[in-house]
């Protein structure tokens, strides 16, 4: 049955899963709504080596399953890398496809990173903010021109763009269009305030990830980490956010067994929130 109120739940939760394994349990945990993981090396539900016939078959499979889709979590490669026109026809290629699925699957955007994982620069910090701005509003053109929006997931404990003033570096260059996902425990990981973090940004923030941290370490399931959810939920109420927030239950805290009972507990602690 699915539950009202619940947030979605990303299928990089149930990554140990095929696809429509993944989905089934996810539906059968009592959620509505998903965001579809396409990340190499996070989650292989979306094959990175993403073929037209690939995008048809995630794309069946995910509209059997009934969950709506509210976002496509992909990559194209490291944004703040420079790339040949080769490379650029490469990177646009696989773009389009990412985007085809994310048309498909009837979702609104795809997300994309925000450049290497790597927290140092290939040229310099500018220099590579910058391309990593041209880039993603290279690809929220092109999702524009199909009714589709681009989001950028920054910060990212991982990522070029680590911490809340290196995000905060990129928004500045950033076309308008371009939508920003708050995830809470990257924003905790890195020594940043989620609530602060919305408060913030608050014209920007189209979607939120949650999961919990503690300094330096994203993969906590909600509750056993430090970060504020009350707080965070107080200040999108208070600055008009009217998105969606998807459970990222990539956690290392629970066995892959415990993980559906993990999920509905934490959407359940969410939804009263």
């Amino acid at each position: 049955m699915r539950r009202t109120g619940w947030p979605g739940c990303s299928t990089i939760s149930f990554r140990h899963l095929p696809l429509t394994a993944a989905l089934d349990v996810i539906a059968e945990c009592g959620f509505g709504e998903i965001d579809l993981g396409a990340l190499p090396g996070v989650c292989d539900h979306v094959p990175y080596d993403l073929t037209d016939e690939a995008v048809r078959e995630v794309a069946a499979r995910v509209r059997a399953s009934g969950l709506t889709v509210r976002s496509v979590n992909g990559d194209v490669g490291d944004l703040n890398r420079p790339v040949d026109d080769a490379g650029q026809r490469e990177r646009d290629t696989h773009l389009r496809r990412l985007l085809d699925l994310t048309e498909a699957c009837g979702a609104p955007a795809l997300v994309l990173p925000c450049g290497a994982l790597s927290h140092e620069p290939l040229a310099s910090l500018d220099a590579d903010l910058d391309l990593v701005a041209r880039q993603l509003g290279r690809a929220s053109a092109a999702a524009a021109g199909r009714g589709l929006a681009i989001w950028v997931e920054a910060p990212h404990l991982y990522r070029l763009c680590w911490n809340t003033e290196l995000a905060a570096a990129l928004v500045a260059r950033l076309d308008p269009a371009v939508g920003l996902v708050l995830d809470t425990s990257h924003l905790v990981a890195s020594g940043g305030d989620p609530a602060a973090f919305a408060r913030r940004f608050a014209e920007r923030i189209t979607h939120v990830h949650l999961r919990d941290a503690t300094p330096g370490h994203i993969n906590h399931s909600i509750g056993n980490g430090v970060v504020d959810f009350a707080a965070t939920f107080e200040a999108l109420r208070a600055t008009g956010y009217r998105g969606h927030s998807s459970l990222e239950l990539e956690t290392r805290d629970v066995t892959d067994e415990e993980r559906p009972a993990a999920a509905i507990r934490a959407a359940e602690f969410i939804a009263g929130l």
